[in-house]
């Protein structure tokens, strides 16, 4: 599958757009590491604990936006973008989208 942030591809043409692909996951702040968090807020630098929990989201995010453009029988996903928003305290949602498009051979 191929993915971009570009309104289309450099080396392929569009045959067919097939409309908006998503994929989102919720992830909750765990306890263990909102203490590391805290310790390291106190002393500064990275909160590596979020870094990863974040990164493991926008790929499961990630891989849900292809497996939905594969069922809408794409080739590829155009203007792909992320975004995060918080559900609730302690809870937030990363969702990939963009628009899957059937490419001409």
């Amino acid at each position: 599958m191929l993915v971009t942030t570009q309104d289309r591809f450099e080396d392929r043409e569009i045959s067919e757009t097939l409309g908006p692909v998503k994929g989102n996951t919720i992830r909750a702040r765990h306890i263990g590491k909102d203490i590391l968090a805290g310790l390291r807020n106190m002393v500064g630098g990275e909160v590596t604990e979020y870094t990863k929990m974040l990164a493991e989201s926008r790929e499961q995010a990630y891989d849900r936006m292809i497996e939905n453009a594969k069922k809408m029988g794409a080739d590829g996903i155009v203007c792909m973008r992320f975004t995060t928003s918080s559900v609730m305290q302690g809870a937030a949602e990363l969702l990939a989208y963009g628009t899957a498009v059937k490419l001409k051979n």
